[in-house]
This record gives structure tokens, sequence and C-alpha cells, in this order.
């Protein structure tokens, strides 16, 4: 990683234009969120999240001109927020000084105030962190963390602020860069995802808490905490390891001594299912999975596998699908797999509730990972395989024991064939994800799984667990992998990408109608796309319209967390506006099976008896559906 060093910057003229404190206070206390935020995506990630979040605030709060007198601005910044000086010069500040964090203390010159722990604010027996992000924060997270601290500054300046590259000039030489234009090529190498920048992943002011120690607390006497501080430092000492990994490795230190949680760290207590055991189980789950990989009998990986999902540590990168709890196990978890997958030593663990994933490096060098997924309910469909590890924009799965076959099929080629991931003792070789595909959707890659049972599909949405892919009337579904099914997900299968990270369990296709397009241009299908989560709420619903001969499905309409398209509820109606090849516009809304009438107001006001309608309209109208089934109920139309 190259670096680059911020020197400190030149004095402002006295002629340049002022900001008195009140001024600077006024914006720094109006964009506080925002000011703290570059300050956490700007300092050094080896700071640890929680030391990031606390340093971030001190920062800030430190940003205000010294005294009562007025502090020049620096004439490039005069355009801040909104035209803002104020918020020019605080902003100034909190970048500056989380340069200056970044930069190695040296033993010839006393550190600057911003290199060391902060004063202020300081929370006593909590540590803080944001909220986890899904897989596009986290890999933008690891982007960022390779780069210098202004490339890293030019890239949020360029993303959060939306400063030209002119202006990020301005400002990085401001603050003390030496060499703004090689920060603005090193940041070039990340991709431009700026709206993750507004992500809960990067809110230091949105954060969870977690203990620190809970025994100490009750000690009082000077005696008793030097007793506790030479005893931890003296097992840090005695248990570092040549490598940099400890007997607990990226664990947090432990303090509280309860028998239950201890066995539940026991790697000779994890329970290991025979090999053959899911042939005669009365449920076919992951409780009958058995333990593979070639690391199996490594206690020591095991242990510090264990001990990290008790008790992460600061640098530990800690992510859980939504509705996902990330505490301990409250006992002696199942071993899935132990093994080395890539570059990485994985760890896959089950308590009956959620499956753990740690990963560290091959080379013991710091970078582990813990991943959670909620798999309660899953049955022997969506038990059938589990993401071992991400590389290189690839996926490799771990398949149930009970798959014959595992193979790669392309959603939007459905006359294709598949291929055969030739899968080793349940580990497949790797496949594109979809999940990390940028830039325009030209295919999906699925995992296709065969058993005794058939064929079935399942999609990388960024989570531990792929998602089921189903086609039919909602209570009457079936796997998506014949022919029909195929044809019938092709056109839409782009539209998965709207549902990643977001705990999806399953999603169905379901095509229930076709209507004949105005002016005999010939005929459109309609689609409903729902997908069901591992939490129950949060389901996803798309509407989707697609005329004859075309090649994707636009979406027409959707919503969340709502009944239609599913099984308690298996109608549906939406509507789109569709221009015809001699220039005309028409209201098009089609009903599922069973609507006798639909009706529009708003824009356009039309009536129509059946599930379909079809009127003339004019460009830009929004109308409102309502519709009547023939049992006399009223439903609304996805908006």
């Amino acid at each position: 990683m190259q670096s680059q060093d911020v020197a400190p910057s030149p004095a402002p003229s006295p002629v340049d234009p002022v900001v008195d404190v009140e001024q600077a206070e006024a914006a720094l206390v109006e964009h506080y969120p925002r000011l703290v935020r570059l300050a956490y995506l700007v300092l050094p990630p080896s700071l640890g999240r929680n030391r990031r979040v606390v340093t971030a605030h001190s920062l800030t709060q430190r940003a205000l001109p010294r005294g009562r007198a007025q502090a020049p601005v620096i004439p490039a910044q005069s355009t801040g927020r909104d035209g803002d000086p104020g918020y020019a010069f605080v902003r100034l500040q909190v970048l500056r000084t989380a340069l200056e964090a970044g930069l190695p203390l040296r033993r010839a010159a006393w550190p600057r105030r911003s290199q060391l722990p902060p004063l202020l604010p300081q929370v006593w027996g909590l540590r803080l962190f944001p909220r986890s992000g899904g897989a596009d924060e986290l890999a933008l997270d690891q982007h960022l963390s390779a780069l210098s601290g202004p490339a890293r500054a030019a890239y949020v300046l360029r993303g959060l602020e939306k400063l030209p590259d002119a202006d990020v000039r301005h400002v990085l030489t401001a603050a003390g860069c030496e060499d703004p234009d090689e920060a603005l090529t090193q940041a070039d190498d990340v991709p431009a995802k700026y709206a993750l920048l507004d992500s809960p992943e990067f809110d230091p002011c949105s954060l969870q808490a977690r203990p620190t120690d809970l025994m100490r607390r009750r000690q009082h006497t000077r005696a008793a905490l030097a007793a506790a501080a030479a005893l931890a430092v003296c097992g840090a000492l005695l248990g570092l390891p040549g490598d940099g990994w400890g007997p607990d490795g990226a664990a947090a230190p432990a303090y509280a001594q309860n028998p239950a949680a201890e066995a539940a760290l026991d790697p000779a207590k994890l329970a290991r299912v025979p090999a053959t055991a899911w042939e005669a189980a009365t449920r076919t789950d992951f409780s009958v999975w058995p333990a593979r990989g070639d690391l199996t009998d490594d206690t020591a990986l095991l242990r510090r596998a264990l001990a990290v999902w008790a008790r992460p540590g600061e640098r530990v990168q800690v992510s859980a699908t939504p509705g996902t709890p990330s505490g301990g196990p409250a006992g002696p978890p199942q071993l899935l797999y132990a093994g080395t997958v890539d570059n990485a030593h994985v760890v896959l663990l089950y308590d009956g509730l959620r499956i753990a994933r740690y990963a560290e490096p091959t080379d013991g060098s710091k970078g582990a990972a813990l991943d959670f997924a909620r798999v309660d309910g899953a049955g022997r469909a969506e038990a059938s395989a589990v993401v071992l590890g991400r590389a290189d924009g690839n996926v490799r799965y771990l398949t149930a024991p009970w798959v014959t076959r595992a193979a790669e099929r392309d959603l939007l080629k459905p006359g294709a064939g598949a291929m055969d991931l030739h899968p080793s003792h349940g580990v497949t070789a790797p496949l594109a994800s979809p999940a990390a595909q940028t830039g325009p959707c030209t295919s999906w890659n699925a995992l296709q799984l065969t058993d005794s049972t058939g064929r079935r599909l399942m999609t990388d949405l960024g989570e531990l667990v792929p998602a089921r892919l189903t086609t039919g009337r909602p209570g009457s579904t079936r796997e998506a992998a014949g022919a029909e099914a195929l044809r019938t997900w092709s056109p839409y299968a782009c539209s998965l990408a709207s549902m990643r990270a977001a705990g999806v369990r399953g999603v169905n296709a379901w095509a229930y109608a076709r209507q004949p397009l105005p002016e005999a241009s010939g005929s459109a299908d309609w689609v409903c796309t729902r997908a069901e989560t591992w939490r129950g709420g949060g389901t996803r619903v798309l509407a989707e319209f697609r005329t004859q001969g075309g090649t994707y499905g636009a979406v027409a309409a959707k919503a969340e967390n709502v009944p239609a398209c599913g099984a308690k509820d298996p109608h549906v109606l939406a509507g789109v506006l569709w221009k015809s090849e001699a220039g005309n516009w028409y209201l098009l809304a089609a009903g599922s099976r069973g609507t006798a009438s639909i009706g529009a107001t708003g824009g356009t006001t039309a009536d129509a008896e059946g599930s379909l309608l079809a009127v003339k309209a004019k460009q830009g109208t929004r109308a409102e559906l309502k519709g009547t089934l023939d049992d006399g109920r009223s439903i609304s139309g996805l908006q």
C-alpha cells in the first residue's frame, strides 16, 4: 500500500475571508452527523471500529476556532456546503486532523494531539461501532482500507461531499496533502459506489453497543485493578505466538467465568454428526450435515472460531443478515466445516438457529471475519448449500451430503446447458457470483443442485445461504428447474439485484397474466416476483411487465411487507403506462386470476370488466387502481 505524508498546512492570509466562532459552531451543530461520518471514513481502519468512532467524534468536536477570535477561511473553501463558509472551515479542520491521525509516530518528533487516543468523549463499559452493512458495504470498506489517508479523503470528498476533482485538490492542499494528484489517482482504483457512503455501515452517529468487561466493574480497590491489569498484560505476552495470533485469535478479552459459556467455547464439545446420519434422519436440514474439511481436528483454529463468535474483537469484521442475532452460542454448536478455502481458513458452525462463518487469512495476518445467517425452519431445499468463500468476484459453496451434482447455469440463457462444478467432498469449484456484478446485467449465474428428489436452483444474493428460486401460483409453487420455469425466470433474473443483502430465503416468479396490446401490437406478460425472508417480515414484491419479444422485464410496481402475490393472498394487481409504435400512450393494467373488474381513478378514469384494462392516457399520467375479486373483496394496485 502506498503512503503519502500530510504536511502542515500554510497559514492563511489575513486578507482571506473570516469565520467567527459562532458561525463555525452553528455549521458544526447543523452538519455534525455528516462531519463525523467524513472523519470516520478518512481515519485509518487500523485504529479499530470502536476507536475510530470515538476519535471521529473527538476530532469533529475540536474543529471550532480557538478562543473567540475570527479564523481565516481558505479561499478554495469559501463555497462550502450550501455556500456556508462556516461549514467549509470546520470540514477542513476535521479533514486535516483526520489525516494527521493516520500518520505514523516518529521518535524524533512529539506526537500531534490527533495521533493520541482522544481524551473526550469517553464511554466506559461499552464498545461502540456502526451497524453492519451488507456485502457491498463490506467490499467498499475493504477497498478504502487499502488506500492511503489522502486517497481515502479524495474518495470521500468526491462521493460524500460531491466535490469536483479541482475542488478536491484545493481541499487536500489546504489540509496539508503534499500530492493531491496522487491521492486522486489512487482513489480512481476504488469502484465509484458513492451512494454506499451514506449507509449505516459508515454512520458513527448510529451505533451498536456491546459490553467490555463485566466483572472488573465490581472491583473498586487499586490493588485489584493493578493485579487484573498485570495479569492481562502477562497473559497477552505469554500467549502471543510468532504469527501474531493468540490462543483466542482475534477475540476480545474474556472476563466472566460461566460454566455454560465455557462449555460452548470448548472445541472438544462441538457436536459432530456421522457422515451417513442424514440417510436415516426424520428431518433433513443442517442438523444432519457431517463435519467436513481438512482442518476439523485443528483444535487451535476451532478455539479461535468459537472465541471470536462469543466475543468478537474490535478488528473483526462482523456481518449478519437482517433479523439475525449476532450473540454467542447458548451451548456447544455443531461443526459443519473446517478447512482451507482459497487463501483463508474457514470454519462453519450451526447452533439450530444460525449459521456462523469464521474466516482468517492462512498466513496468520490480521483480518478475521465473522458472518451470521438465520436459517431456522430450513427444509431440505433451503439447507442444500452454504457459501464457503468469496474471492475475485467468485463464490464457492459447500453442498449438503444428499446433493449428488452441482452445476452452474446462466438464468438469462434458459436454452443453454449447465456447467458441472465437480464438487469435492461437498466443496464446489468457484463460479462467478451475481452478487459481485457491477454495471449492466448481461448474465445471472445460479447454482443448480440435484438430489434424489430432483433439481433446484439457488442464487447468491451476497449472504451465507443462497436464496431458493421457484415458480408458479403462490401456494402451489415448484422448483425453477424445468424448461418452462427457466423461460419464466429468464427476462426477470436481473431484478434479483434489488433483493441483495436483505435476508432473502426464497424468490418466486409467477406469470399471472397475459394481455393483448392495443393497436394489434402483440401481447405482454405480467409477472410477479415475491421475495420471502428468513425473519418473516421484510418481504419484497415486484410486478413486472414485458412485451412480446422483449429481452428484459420492466418493473411496473413494487411494495414491501404486503400479502399480495403470496400464499396468504395469492392476488395481485398492477398497471403501467405503455407507448405504442404509433406514439399513442395507454394505461395498461392486469390482475391475477379471480379478478372480476378493474377501475382507474386520478389522472385517468376508466373501468373494465375482467382482469385486464387498456385505456388511452396522457404521457406522465398517474392513476390509482382498484380491483374487485369474484368473491366481492376489493384489492388495491401495487404502487
